[in-house]
């Protein structure tokens, strides 16, 4: 095949044919003229097992989910085809725009074009539903949209900020997609060690609670674009070494702490707009030095922590932001543990003090909320750090106390949940940070 036929099969396509040709009127029992839509004439197709291959042939009467992540796929039609016979194909994951599929209409005319025209599907998202018209139209598209959006299911960016580098701190440092951290942005707002930080919103953040020498509730909220605002003013118990996470896709929660004399379960939600609530009554083990991420796409969980003695219980909370009581403890005991999601839908805790020595030990979260047996530690041992998504599916644990220093040594997760080792540190090395993503 030599050209391109127009630019039509490469955007969005502009809906439902209604004209078919002379020898196009058979294609609907709905009558001649008269559009088809999408859910008319698919419910018929018989879907096949996703094809991930570099070519294929496709069958009449059959639908194929084309997945391109790694290679595009030349798709060849049948050599003779009856009025009627409708193949549908659809962009399994959302990669035609890097890898597109070339269909080769194999002798038979191809939306009015010869066989002698390259046939290109190359936006992400598109799903292609063609039908057999006859002769002279040959196979027609009859829809060929995109889905515009993606579903939202994680941020791209990511932020660490506040901590103790000797003193108490209120730098930040921004995470690329791509998962590198930035150099220093100077701080904004109240300087302060232990805090927290969680997503809300869907594609914003917030930093709260900490201690500035005396524990305090203060909260800064994070734009979509990475920006921290000025303080507002604390609502609930002020606290340190408190944790945080998001829920419910849009809403957050900071828990547990220590309230500069005893030890403290209660809870405060975040709402979408970044307004924290007061003290919800504390439900499971009172502790601190602990620490909280999200699994399920919309649930959350709290782990690990000082209970009096270093602890490995955790706590679900459901998409409505209610807090379960404990779970029993898995893997090994410790605080001031980090953790964040991966993978849209699971989490990972990682790192922290045993009682007798730091630690890079990991456990992985399932997307039931089930937490997973010790995992060997990748990186530098540390306590102190924090973690973030990043890249949507991704995650990222930076900075620490390594038993001798300060560090900014960062370690990224894959989308599988793999710690990778460690990348030199960028910024401000720090410990007792909090960080949390942002889109």
């Amino acid at each position: 095949m030599s050209g391109i036929i127009g630019s039509r099969l490469n955007v969005r396509g502009s809906g439902l044919v209604s004209k078919l040709g002379t020898d196009g009127q058979v294609l609907t029992s709905a009558g001649a003229g008269k559009q088809l839509a999408f859910g008319d004439v698919a419910g018929g197709v018989s879907w096949q097992a996703v094809e991930t291959g570099s070519t294929m042939t496709a069958v009449a009467g059959n639908g194929y989910p084309i997945d391109t992540t790694s290679n595009a796929c030349t798709i060849t039609l049948p050599a003779s085809a009856s009025n009627g016979d409708q193949i549908v194909f659809t962009d399994y994951a959302r990669n035609w725009g890097t890898n597109a599929i070339t269909i080769d209409s194999n002798g038979l005319n191809y939306q009015g074009d010869p066989d002698t025209s390259t046939v290109e599907y190359t936006t992400d998202g598109q799903s292609v539903n063609i039908v057999y018209s006859g002769s002279t139209n040959g196979w027609i598209p009859i829809e060929d949209d995109t889905v515009t959006d993606a579903p939202s299911k994680g941020n791209s960016e990511g932020i660490f900020g506040f901590g103790d580098d000797g003193d108490h701190t209120a730098v930040t440092n921004l995470v690329s997609d791509a998962g590198v951290v930035a150099t220093d942005v100077a701080g904004v707002g109240t300087a302060r060690t232990s805090p927290g930080a969680c997503e809300y919103g869907g594609d914003k953040g917030i930093f709260g609670f900490g201690t500035t020498g005396s524990v305090t509730a203060v909260t800064n909220l994070v734009s979509n674009a990475g920006v921290v605002a000025s303080d507002v003013t604390g609502v609930g118990t002020a606290r340190r070494y408190i944790a945080a996470c998001s829920f419910g896709g849009d809403k957050g929660i900071f828990g547990f702490g220590h309230d500069g004399s005893s030890i403290v379960g209660m809870t405060n939600l975040v709402s979408n707009a970044g307004v924290v609530a007061t003290d919800v009554t504390a439900v499971g083990t009172a502790r601190s030095h602990l620490a909280a991420c999200e699994y399920g796409e919309d649930k959350a969980i709290f782990g690990f922590g000082d209970s009096g003695s270093y602890t490995g219980i955790t706590n679900l909370v459901s998409n409505a932001g209610v807090v379960a009581t404990d779970v029993a403890a898995v893997g090994t005991a410790r605080g001031q543990p980090a953790a964040c999601g991966y993978g849209y839908d699971k989490g990972i805790f990682g790192f922290g003090y045993d009682a007798s020595a730091v630690t890079a030990v990991t456990n992985l979260v399932s997307n039931a909320g089930v937490v997973a047996s010790d995992v060997t530690g990748v990186g530098t041992a540390r306590y102190g750090p924090a973690a973030t998504q990043y890249g949507g599916d991704k995650g990222i644990f930076g900075f620490g106390y390594d038993a001798s220093t300060f560090t900014a040594v960062s370690n990224l997760v894959s989308n599988a949940g793999v710690v990778a080792t460690d990348v030199t540190g960028v910024g401000t090395a720090r410990i007792t940070v909090a960080a949390c993503s942002f889109n």
